[in-house]
């Protein structure tokens, strides 16, 4: 019978690259009664085939840092652990095929810049040079990251593993974790199972880390929890050997969905196809090992017949292995990270979308000091899986969005791009209402939105870009209405999550950084920080009675704000439930909107009556709803709360009362834009649980003078401190090009930053980003008197920076 030890203070399920690294960090941090467990033989699922390419330029900052993490430790793991890793830092090229991919590539090289990793543009000329076995037509040019590289994925996975072995971590093979004990919001322990048939047992546990790869959805439910990921087919070929392939660096020409690997004298074509194949709907064969998929050389052909045109040696070349392996794919392309929302003590990291080699040195490393210190150690919402909705486990769901996220990895990464699969599964209560009057839907957290408006007779689809696309003039006409006139849209699908009981009041006080003892009707703006004072939600919260508030998240944020709630609630008497789909919520803004809605109610909407930051019950039509006075796009307005019920009914009488008012639908895209203008941070971009609630200009929301609440003492020591860094808006003196985010921020001529979000603000004409720029020990003015430039894919535009709002600084429209 197997030596399994009776209890451990984490168990580890799992024993491919992520797992072994989770176990190789904790036990670096000095964590004892590590336990992994392996259903067959490390790296046998996923991590033995894959290609092992270290790319270190991910989409956002932190996401390059773990990245970037990752290779550093791969480059000392073989001195450490005496097992080779074989990396080799042979540079990456990714060559375009078009004038948009071209854009990509080089705002791609700017953002590399601004993360501080190397990069440099190219011409195909210079791309030859590089890559001299490469047929350049078609080519328009590219990107050079001359510190990517190329590693042997399991032998990484095995030196992990022996250095955890080395701190003594208990690693076991051949042994299947079968179920999961729970008491309330914990795994208290984990059954298991020897492959042989020689032992079966149970092991008591404090904290159990799902690394189960594609099996992770299956050990989600085992441990009560939602992974949602789902395993496709991976194809790539390996060559013979060449004659004279000398090292190489890695190529990616992603128009052609291909990237290129020399290796050992060989070349490996992988492919990310655009419609990809789901494998394993009824679960994975409990027997797999090492195992093959069976090959579809027609599913594969086109991609090899543009390669051998694109590298015409490959050709003459024999295929030595057609090779097609699983792996796994979540519904966003980003994997899963951190503390299932469901439980307390069940963490994930799963879900890696073919970039497991390169990530899981990183992602080890943060989940390890996460579940150490309790918190993330920087910013990680691109990844915690409590992004993800409860009905993203859906096993069709996630095989008709997995046939799209494959593909999506080598396809254009144009702004506002929709997911085209699984769509139309939540609905607001005036879906349809819209939907008449020409809306263009996107996609949030499962929710349609209507995000722009197409005029009669106009394509009511996308059209992507990386210049101003098909709804720039739709959103400019939007925007123009809730700026001079009177706009409408649809909000139901922000979070409304009730906090209810005799302890309401002193909860929310605990948890957020607003004062909540205020008269009924009372709403708060604030953030909840964590013990850093950085921003884990931002919302508003009014006050329904004297036991009861409605707490209003943004949409995708809605599950993990709850959970934050829930985990600090402690012994409080207080009941939280999410109320989200109960109400929908039409915006109704712009100077006119009193006039509207006087039209439609007999209440007063007067100042005195129903100033802003108030709200009040009404009458509305034949029925009721409660009205807000708040706005997220800068100007006079209400936000128009009604029960599912009567929302029909609440759309068609404000629709009707208002065609002579000029009322126009607007949607998402123009709230994005109105907010920039008016310096509205934008929660996930620009304030994160990493930034500091006063540097982010947030400190009028935080009332430190009331008694402790969480990041209390945070903020007081910032204030003792002083800044290091500060938001800033920033508007281009060029009202051509576009931003969107990431862009580098210069500072009298140094990169300092780089914008958190961008947006184009059409009333004051020009692209608006924000972002942070480091001010130890300056004032305001020594911060405003620099020379400001944003680098637009390589050319620097002129900025004018700002830290209060460009529009309406007084807030005197929203106050009218």
């Amino acid at each position: 019978m197997p030596d399994l030890p009776e209890n451990a203070r984490v168990v580890i399920i799992g024993g491919g690259v992520i797992g072994c690294s989770v176990a190789y960090h904790l036990s670096k941090l000095g964590w004892t009664d590590i336990v992994l467990l392996e259903r067959k033989q490390l790296t046998s699922g996923t991590t033995w085939h894959a290609a092992g390419l270290i790319g270190q330029l991910r989409a956002s900052s932190n996401m390059t840092k773990l990245a970037r993490y990752s290779a550093e430790l791969y480059r000392g793991l073989e001195a450490e652990t005496g097992v080779a890793t074989g990396l080799r830092q042979v540079g990456s090229i990714s060559a375009a095929l078009t004038g948009e991919r071209l854009e990509e590539l080089y705002r791609s090289a700017a953002m590399a810049r601004a993360f501080g990793v190397p990069a440099e543009e190219l011409s195909p000329t210079e791309i030859k040079e590089k890559y001299p076995h490469i047929n350049l037509d078609g080519v328009t040019g590219g990107v050079w990251l001359p510190t990517d590289g190329q590693a042997d994925p399991a032998n990484i996975a095995l030196a992990l593993a022996k250095g955890a072995r080395q701190r003594g971590a208990a690693i076991h093979e051949r042994i299947k974790v079968t179920g999961a004990t729970r008491e309330g919001r914990r795994v208290t322990g984990v059954d298991w199972i020897a492959d042989d048939g020689t032992g079966r047992g149970h092991i008591t546990c404090d904290m159990v880390v799902n690394c189960a790869g594609m099996w992770g959805r299956e050990v989600g439910r085992m441990t009560g929890t939602n992974v949602p990921l789902q395993a496709c087919e991976h194809f790539y070929i390996v060559t013979e050997a060449i004659a004279g392939l000398s090292q190489m660096p890695v190529l990616r020409v992603p128009d052609e969905c291909a990237y290129f690997k020399e290796d050992a004298g060989k070349f490996l074509l992988g492919a990310f196809e655009p419609k990809a194949k789901p494998w394993g709907l009824e679960g994975i064969p409990d027997s797999f090992e090492f195992d093959q998929l069976p090959q579809d050389f027609d599913h594969f052909e086109p991609i090899l017949e543009a390669a051998c045109n694109r590298m015409p040696m490959l050709a003459e070349a024999g295929i030595h292995t057609f090779f097609n392996g699983p792996e796994s794919f979540t519904p966003d392309d980003a994997y899963h990270l951190g503390l299932a929302p469901e439980m307390d003590n069940v963490w994930v990291a799963a879900g890696f979308n073919s970039i497991g080699i390169q990530s899981a040195g990183g992602a080890g490393m943060a989940l390890a000091q996460w579940m150490e210190d309790g918190e993330t150690p920087f910013d990680l919402g691109d990844v915690d899986i409590a992004r993800m909705q409860p009905f993203q486990g859906n096993r069709r769901y996630l095989a008709e969005r997995a046939s799209e996220t494959l593909g999506l990895l080598y396809a254009d990464h144009f702004p506002y791009r929709q997911k085209a699969t699984a769509r139309g599964i939540r609905r607001t209560p005036f879906h349809e209402h819209l939907k008449a009057r020409g809306a263009v839907f996107g996609e949030l957290a499962g929710w349609e939105r209507a995000n722009w408006f197409a005029r009669p007779g106009q394509e009511a689809e996308y059209r992507y870009s990386w210049k101003r696309q098909n709804f720039f003039d739709n959103v400019a006409a939007e925007h123009a209405a809730i700026r001079t006139g009177l706009g409408m849209y649809d909000m139901s699908s922000f979070g409304k999550i009730r906090v209810e009981g005799p302890d309401a009041t002193a909860f929310l006080n605990h948890v957020g950084g607003g004062q909540f003892d205020v008269p009924v009707g009372k709403i708060v703006y604030t953030q909840f920080l964590n013990a850093r004072g950085g921003i884990q939600a931002d919302v508003t919260v009014t006050r329904l009675s004297e036991t009861a508030y409605l707490v209003v998240t943004p949409a995708a944020a809605r599950l993990a704000d709850e959970t934050w709630m829930r985990r600090h609630q402690g012994e409080l008497r207080v009941t939280i439930t999410d109320a989200t789909a109960g109400e929908g919520v039409l915006a109704v803004m712009g100077p006119k909107a009193r006039d509207l809605m006087a039209r439609v109610s007999p209440n007063d909407f007067s100042n005195e009556v129903n100033p802003f930051g108030t709200a009040q019950e009404i009458e509305l039509g034949l029925g009721l709803a409660r009205v807000h006075r708040v706005t997220y796009v800068g100007e006079l307005g209400w936000e128009i709360y009604v029960s599912s019920d009567m929302a029909a009914h609440a759309f068609e009488t404000l629709w009707q009362a208002g065609q002579d008012l000029g009322l126009k639908p607007c949607g998402m895209h123009m709230m994005d834009t109105c907010r920039i203008e008016k310096g509205f941070r934008h929660f996930g971009h620009d304030i994160t649980p990493e930034d500091h609630v006063l540097e982010a200009g947030l400190g009028f929301a935080v009332k430190t003078d009331k008694p402790q609440f969480i990041g209390r003492d945070a903020v007081l020591r910032k204030k003792d401190e002083g800044l290091r860094s500060r938001l800033l808006q920033f508007r281009l003196t060029d009202p051509e090009p576009l931003l969107y985010h990431n862009e580098p921020i210069i500072r009298n001529g140094d990169i300092v930053g780089h914008l958190s979000s961008g947006a184009y603000g059409h009333h004051l004409g020009g692209a608006m980003g924000m972002g942070y720029v480091p001010c130890r020990g300056e004032s305001a003015a020594e911060l405003l008197a620099s020379t400001y430039e944003i680098d637009v894919m390589g050319t620097r535009v002129r900025a004018e920076a700002s830290l209060r709002p460009m529009y309406d600084p007084r807030a005197e429209r929203v106050k009218a």
